[in-house]
């Protein structure tokens, strides 16, 4: 039984324990904290070289589509869950599974000497000052990218003498403390935008400071559906294949400037919409527009007691700065496998180091989809171990260097915060592919016509990639025609009326959506 070395008990490092269990291997887990959850764990202060987030923190992506694809969240859970929520979802998952015995805690891996000509790891621990060794025959890295602050001070001339208060994003917990204070916010992604929303009900008021801009969606969409169930289809995945990047971020930007002009609110970005992952917020637009949040440009530089714009304006009296500027990556004790430049890391489908001898090495997690990560993580485990085993066979390593930079060459537009990005559908295809559990969908309208259409026409839900092939789940087929009752059954906490205002639109929706997908299933096949 080989022995495989999990470096990590976040998400990623949890259904990676699981994988290796479903496929006969022996994991064992170092995780360097006392507990399992990694970023979505949340502790008062921050941990050196541990993920941190704020006490609000509610997760971006709903329960359906952040799901194990063979652990469906409760149906009474929300549809987007706050951090305490995803915690009691990863305790279920890792009781139900029994993983717990399989992590060892309070464990840091410090280095590993070189076993290229076998292909094993010899993984020296240390815990409480006393260090162990262990060979394994495969390591997985589920570490994340979350751990290390990236605060670019030298882009900020004078901050050495500004004598406010300045600090990290990951270093802010609560808005209390700044209630009747002047604060900048600097950067617009998810954390920018999220602790901007959040002092602006406490501070006297909030600029937002960015860069580029950003594009801003939030969470909830058509019929009141969460975002990435009405986004994340295959029939939408189909059609941004089909037609130009230029219709698509067309049709796309409409969309987001129907529900408030990006320009009028100072928030477009000079890049397209599909160029650049956009910002999931709810909030931002309503501070915005009454007067609580003020978007202003990148910073020239800082004084004594405020900040002067690019743009020429200043902010005095400013009391606090936060650095909503990303994270970057690192692991010391693998630095002569794998390179980090510039936050970026050469990996074959963002898992593989390919100019190792023995493929004995597999990096889970590391990624920055357009959707949820957990069953990424959890697919690119799966397709790990198949490796490992012997099963699937990587390309030579030119042909994987050349994938890998046609891959950087189509990057999104590149920054901190977009160097490890991909689309969720097309790169789960990819690896469910090689794997060999991508749904059939022509064998699927021929014996199952009903779950067909739900797997084109609904979301790409994680319950898709167990339907056929290694790791097969038996309750797939019912996750998927069940997804839509637990995305409602949170919402009826109140009894209504049974009133349907009847429409033969719907109707006409299902014959035009049928013979769409007779067009796309001859196309393909």
């Amino acid at each position: 039984m080989k022995r495989i070395a999990v470096i990590g008990a976040g998400s990623s490092g949890l259904c990676t324990i699981k994988c290796c269990l479903d496929d006969g291997l022996e994991p064992t887990c170092f995780e360097r904290s006392e507990d399992i959850g990694g970023l979505w764990r949340f502790k008062e202060n921050p941990e050196e070289g541990r993920a941190s987030i704020y006490k609000s923190v509610i997760i971006n992506t709903s329960k359906e589509m952040m799901c194990f694809s063979d652990f469906p969240i409760p149906d009474e859970f929300p549809n987007y869950m706050h951090n305490s929520k995803i915690m009691e979802y990863f305790r279920m998952y890792a009781d139900h599974f029994d993983l717990l015995k399989y992590i060892r805690f309070k464990v840091s891996v410090t280095r590993r000497p070189d076993f290229s000509s076998t292909g094993q790891w010899d993984i020296v621990t240390e815990s409480k000052g006393k260090q162990e060794s262990a060979v394994f025959d495969g390591v997985m890295v589920c570490s994340g990218h979350h751990t290390n602050a990236h605060l670019p001070l030298d882009s900020f001339p004078g901050i050495e003498k500004f004598k406010g208060r300045y600090s990290h994003s990951r270093d802010y917990k609560n808005p209390q403390e700044f209630s009747g204070k002047r604060v900048i916010v600097i950067g617009i992604g998810n954390s920018g935008g999220d602790l901007a929303v959040e002092l602006s009900h406490e501070a006297d008021q909030v600029f937002l400071s960015t860069r580029r801009g950003a594009w801003v969606l939030n969470r909830v969409a058509e019929q009141g559906y969460p975002l990435d169930i009405v986004l994340t289809t295959r029939l939408k995945a189909f059609f941004k294949q089909m037609l130009t990047t230029s219709m698509v971020n067309q049709w796309a930007e409409n969309r987001v400037n129907a529900r408030f002009n990006h320009a009028h609110y100072g928030l477009r970005p000079q890049h397209r919409i599909i160029s650049q992952h956009p910002t999931i917020n709810d909030e931002l637009p309503n501070r915005i527009i009454s007067g609580k949040v003020l978007v202003k440009p990148n910073i020239r530089e800082f004084t004594e007691t405020g900040a002067i714009f690019e743009d020429g304006t200043r902010e005095e009296d400013i009391d606090a700065v936060f650095f909503a500027t990303g994270y970057s990556f690192s692991f010391p004790f693998l630095q002569d496998c794998v390179k980090v430049v510039e936050n970026q890391v050469s990996l074959y489908k963002f898992i593989f180091p390919p100019h190792l001898e023995k493929p004995t090495l597999a990096f889970i997690g590391l990624i920055q989809p357009l959707g949820a990560i957990m069953p990424i993580a959890e697919l690119q485990s799966r397709l790990a171990i198949q490796v490992f085993k012997g099963l699937i066979k990587l390309p030579t390593e030119s042909d994987m260097m050349a994938n890998i930079t046609q891959e950087k060459d189509e990057m999104y537009v590149k920054s901190q915060r977009h160097t490890i990005q991909v689309d969720y559908v097309e790169y789960m295809d990819e690896l469910a592919c090689l794997v060999g559990v991508k749904p059939n969908l022509l064998s699927l309208f021929l014996t199952d016509p009903k779950l067909a259409m739900e797997v084109f026409f609904g979301p790409c839900t994680p319950y898709q990639y167990r339907l056929r092939g290694p790791g097969k789940w038996n309750g797939a087929r019912k996750a998927i025609l069940t997804q839509r009752e637990r995305i409602i059954k949170p919402l009826k906490t109140r009894a209504v009326g049974d009133y349907t205002h009847h429409t033969s639109m719907p109707y006409l929706f299902k014959i035009v959506g049928a013979v769409a997908l007779f067009a796309i299933i001859f196309a393909y096949f």
